[in-house]
């Protein structure tokens, strides 16, 4: 099918939960990406920050192979070697201790809240369960997730949500102490708002936070499903902010496209959680894990965070010459390749542009655009999408 039949059969069959470009991809390799009529585009949206290695990785597509022809599923009634061994690289890089797998981000925050609430329950009692996060946070699309998240624009129309949630301005020290108490459970904080537009938080901010945690008997939670996995320059982001949480939760780029979520606790927190209190069908089943361990085996070879650290910096001194040079305001802000600029209601248009010239970038909030290029893009594909951008901004 051509690229009109594919969107008609689409809105007749598939739900309308996306707002989609006309165009199907069909094909990737790297940094590009081919729709049904064969045209060619430098992707810097990489499936919302999952394909981090490039597409079509020849070593990931090895491993798909290879596991493929020995078993993709057999549930977690037994053990699953790629399962351990994956499982004991993320706590060999990491705070951690202990790693439950699932399918998602939305999963492994639902089943970070579990814990959290577990756990102060256990040791502190029925009347601690409140989750803080922070405003303008994303935490994922199922219901408690949902209520986790400090934007009311995806809770419309949802409700009554899970009670128990509260929110926080970012940086407002006040705020912060006001909320979290003694019935403060966790609280919740991507160390990079992703969907909230591309946002760092503050190592004194964050710092301040895990104070006040630890004050409260209160849990840190880092929602690292976007920042994570060597986005930021550093395996985890929580690494630039000199504290260590309680969870973190993952997805995204662990599996560069095959699904997979965790959730890593330290031996304290982990130990709320026996059997029966929860579970994942298919939850890092031999398929995910295999993938999972490959990407870490190339995360963490030598130089390669070092090297996404230093694309970073370049991507974005360029960029924020080029928002100068076209009036823009706005500062470039992120960490690494998670990069955002505000460009005002100037955003969506740009967008189309890029678009129609062979980039594929993606506008958050309506005024911000988001770079989630590939971990391994070149510096010379860098310069070709400041290229595009340039024609794009004199639009």
């Amino acid at each position: 099918m051509n690229s009109q039949q594919i969107v008609e059969a689409g809105k007749e069959h598939v739900m309308h939960t996306y707002g989609r470009l006309p165009m199907a991809l069909v094909q990737g390799s790297g940094s590009w990406v081919w729709d049904s009529e064969g045209h060619k585009y430098l992707d810097f949206v990489t499936g919302l920050a999952v394909t981090s290695l490039g597409h079509s990785h020849p070593e990931i597509v090895a491993t798909i192979k290879d596991q493929a022809a020995k078993m993709l599923h057999s549930s977690n009634l037994y053990w699953i070697p790629n399962q351990v061994k994956l499982a004991s690289l993320l706590t060999a890089n990491s705070f951690a201790d202990k790693v439950f797998f699932c399918n998602s981000g939305a999963e492994a925050n639902e089943g970070a809240i579990k814990l959290a609430r577990k756990y102060a329950q256990k040791h502190y009692g029925p009347h601690k369960y409140k989750i803080v996060s922070l405003k303008n946070s994303f935490h994922g699309r199922t219901l408690a997730a949902l209520a986790a998240t400090g934007q009311t624009k995806y809770q419309k129309g949802f409700e009554p949500l899970p009670p128990g949630f509260a929110y926080v301005e970012m940086d407002n020290v006040e705020e912060l102490e006001a909320i979290v108490d003694q019935h403060t459970a966790a609280v919740f904080v991507e160390p990079v708002q992703g969907e909230g537009g591309v946002n760092p938080v503050s190592p004194q901010f964050m710092q301040k936070i895990k104070k006040i945690c630890d004050q409260n008997q209160a849990l840190l939670v880092m929602d690292e499903v976007q920042c994570g996995l060597g986005r930021t320059g550093k395996l985890f982001a929580y690494e630039w902010l000199g504290v260590k949480p309680d969870i973190m939760t993952l997805a995204k780029a662990l599996g560069n496209g095959v699904p997979i979520g965790a959730v890593l606790a330290t031996d304290k927190v982990a130990a709320s959680f026996q059997p029966g209190d929860h579970a994942s069908t298919f939850g890092g089943n031999h398929l995910s894990t295999a993938v999972g361990c490959k990407v870490l085996e190339i995360m963490t070879a030598p130089d390669f965070l070092s090297e996404v650290e230093a694309k970073g910096k370049y991507f974005q001194s360029r960029l924020q010459d080029l928002a100068v040079e076209h009036g823009f305001e706005g500062q470039v802000r992120g960490l690494g390749l998670m990069i955002g600029l505000p460009v005002g209601e100037k955003g969506p248009a740009i967008v189309d542009v890029c678009y129609n010239r062979g980039l594929l970038i993606n506008c958050v909030g309506g005024h911000i655009l988001r770079f989630l290029p590939p971990l391994t893009v070149s510096k010379d594909e860098i310069d070709q999408a400041l290229g595009i951008l340039e024609e794009a901004f004199c639009c």
